[in-house]
């Protein structure tokens, strides 16, 4: 369509032309003594354009020829600048490769490069980003050689290159230099580098995934175990491990941190600086308990602490009483029954009859009974417990229990038999 339209255009104006230039019959004289020139004014018109057309060529081809210069120093420039970005791409497909020392090379070439256009620096787009960029690049490839010293000073160029409050992407690129730098440390287990690198991020920066990674890390190494745990923390809220991961990881770190107290007081400080979701894990719980036993803590605290681990087993049925921390637990609760209250030997007696085919129970019911003077009582619960029972250590201690028990009633036949099933049993 748009062709048609351009052709009746174009006919349109040759139509115009012939009519104008056919029938027109005006002459132009110019008077030049002692001549007369007389000229058609067809001709004067195309004269006149002819004349401008060669005035606009003239005048072009002496402002390209002015240009030449100019010209041909853009094109130097454009060769040094592709040439640094060649050797930018070059290096970083080297350092992918793992050829660490062609690397190093040309990250240095693009510096060259760089260099050599300082001159026009203001002209060459993102030349700032790339020098930087190639100061890394070396640095990773001297980092991977082991070669710390040329390391720290291409990381120390990066860096001095990079305003405080750059604009246009070099506050990011200023960040992700200071972040690698601290993972560099940190591969050097040098955990103070790490930790001071990641204190000269913004509070932004510092609160970014990867950051929290490289925080975590190096306060572990540097035995942090107050702000590892706390960064733990902030990692599992943004969905940084998976939901086993990260329980794994706080279990661990919460183990680690009741393990540095080292009398009661400070324990519970502890325990109470942990968040209730914590306190209720049940290896948390176990460990603190057992921890705060081994300090000479009151027994009627270290049971305080196992009460919610205690309920959440109880209503997690036979599955959860019958397994490893199940087991745990009894033999932490046995450990600390002096000076058992009702309220405590309700709660056993009534998962003792909620579960009365599980032997530990009843002979956990047994113990309290002891601890509470209703000898009869635990007599026949241990009676009945200690021949099912399977671990050696609880089915060594009933005997040992009856052996006792059967002393006490004067019964030295029982207290004899009783003794060698303790012997027995004993792991």
């Amino acid at each position: 369509m748009r062709v048609a339209l351009w052709l009746l255009a174009l006919f349109g104006v040759a139509v115009a032309a012939a009519l104008f230039a056919g029938n027109n019959q005006g002459t132009v004289t110019l008077f030049w003594p002692p001549y007369r020139i007389d000229l058609s004014l067809n001709m004067v018109l195309l004269l006149l354009v002819g004349a401008f057309a060669l005035l606009h060529a003239a005048l072009r081809g002496s402002a390209a020829l002015l240009e030449l210069p100019l010209r041909a120093q853009r094109w130097r420039r454009q060769q040094r600048e592709r040439a640094m970005h060649g050797a930018l791409l070059d290096a970083l497909a080297q350092l992918l490769a793992g050829r660490f020392l062609r690397a190093r090379r040309a990250a240095q070439s693009a510096i060259t490069q760089q260099e050599s256009l300082a001159d026009a620096a203001g002209k060459v787009p993102h030349c700032l980003h790339l020098r930087t960029l190639a100061h890394v690049v070396a640095a990773e490839a001297s980092h991977a050689l082991q070669d710390s010293a040329r390391r720290e000073a291409h990381l120390q160029a990066a860096l001095d290159g990079i305003p405080a409050n750059g604009q246009d992407g070099l506050a990011e690129l200023r960040e992700g230099v200071q972040l690698r730098a601290a993972r560099w440390a940190l591969d050097e287990r040098d955990a103070a580098a790490a930790l001071e690198r990641l204190a000269a991020l913004p509070s932004g920066a510092a609160r970014r995934t990867l950051a929290l990674r490289v925080r975590l890390k190096a306060a572990r190494l540097a035995r942090h175990i107050p702000e590892a745990l706390e960064t733990a923390r902030l990692l599992a809220k943004h969905n940084a491990f998976s939901p086993a991961a990260a329980a794994s990881l706080l279990r661990g770190l919460l183990l680690e941190l009741l393990d540095t107290a080292h009398d009661p007081a400070q324990l519970d400080r502890l325990w109470q600086g942990l968040e209730g979701s914590e306190r209720r894990i049940p290896d948390v719980a176990v460990h603190a308990a057992q921890r705060l036993a081994r300090l000479g803590g009151d027994p009627s605290q270290v049971r305080a602490w196992l009460l919610p681990v205690w309920e959440d087993m109880v209503s997690g049925g036979r599955e959860a009483l019958g397994g490893p921390r199940g087991l745990r637990l009894i033999l932490t609760l046995q450990d600390n029954l002096e000076g058992l209250d009702a309220a405590w030997l309700g709660r056993i007696e009534s998962a003792q009859r909620a579960h009365p085919q599980d032997p530990r129970l009843q002979y956990l019911a047994a113990m309290a009974c002891v601890h509470r003077g209703l000898w009869g009582k635990a007599q026949q619960q241990l009676a009945q417990a200690a021949p099912r029972l399977g671990e050696a250590a609880l089915k060594a201690r009933a005997w040992k229990e009856l052996a006792r028990l059967a002393e006490q009633r004067g019964d030295a036949q029982a207290a004899a038999q009783a003794w060698k099933e303790a012997a027995l049993a004993a792991p």
